[in-house]
């Protein structure tokens, strides 16, 4: 099982890297917002504390999509303007205020479902305009291992804190944004804000994807047990086909403002 947790979500995080090589950050932060990294933790909490338990985590994760799309609209903007320590503190704060107040509010599948769908639609509207970019060199294979270690030593710290900080907490903790902070901040580094800005972007719009996956998961385990896994994950895949459209808008968007401006001049 300890290997499990330590090779699962690293190999997510390496095939994502992979893919933002060959195909740029829509398609790298699109594909994040599968369940990579709450899947599996969710998968070892059904394990070893019980599905009801899970049950109740995929809730808490639902509701918290609200602090990870806050986390990712404001490190993009904070990026732009300041480098990468100032904008991860920032957006690193930013979520903690809104995981301590989501932890104080009842839980509930209405507030959880709310709370998600205000984020993922308000969230294309709150980002950056930025250029459209292209792929870039691949991160170096030193930086690539440390995604992978970040996404291990969450997974780990998230399960054995368990037992002790109850199912809202370790829900709410799943979706503490390692696999956008790693992103961001090596994008960050080796590819500037605008990269980073339309990675973050997609990432968002991926999270619809991720939030199918915590709502099958919070309706289905106490009655289907593990088997609700495998229908999160195949509905899961499929709001990310849904999706998959959404990533062309803000390129289009940029590139019709610059003919209009090209017209213009």
């Amino acid at each position: 099982m300890l290997m499990l947790k330590l090779l699962i979500i690293p190999g997510f995080l390496l095939l994502i890297s992979l893919a933002g090589k060959g195909w740029g950050p829509s398609v790298a932060g699109w594909l994040s917002g599968l369940p990579v990294v709450v899947g599996p933790i969710l998968f070892f909490l059904a394990i070893e504390q019980g599905e009801r338990f899970a049950a109740q985590s995929a809730l808490a994760a639902l509701s918290a999509m609200f602090a990870m799309i806050a986390f990712c609209v404001t490190y993009a903007q904070v990026a732009q303007r300041a480098n990468w320590p100032l904008a991860l503190a920032i957006s690193l704060s930013v979520w903690g205020v809104v995981a301590v107040l989501l932890s104080l509010i009842p839980p509930s599948l209405l507030f959880s479902v709310m709370a998600a769908a205000t984020a993922l639609l308000a969230a294309p509207y709150l980002f950056p305009s930025v250029q459209p970019t292209i792929a870039g060199p691949a991160p170096k294979s030193d930086k690539l291992l440390l995604r992978m270690m970040a996404g291990a030593l969450l997974t780990l710290a998230v399960t054995l804190l368990a037992s002790t900080v109850g199912d809202r907490w370790s829900g709410l903790l799943a979706v503490f944004p390692v696999l956008g902070s790693v992103m961001a901040v090596f994008s960050h580094q080796t590819r500037g804000p605008a990269f980073t800005a339309a990675l973050l972007r997609a990432t968002a719009t991926g999270m619809y994807s991720f939030s199918a996956f915590c709502l099958v998961l919070a309706l289905a385990l106490p009655g289907m047990g593990m088997s609700a896994f495998a229908l999160g994950v195949a509905v899961s895949v499929a709001m990310l086909g849904v999706t998959r459209h959404l990533l062309a808008r803000p390129v289009a968007a940029v590139t019709a403002d610059a003919g209009r401006t090209a017209i213009k001049r």
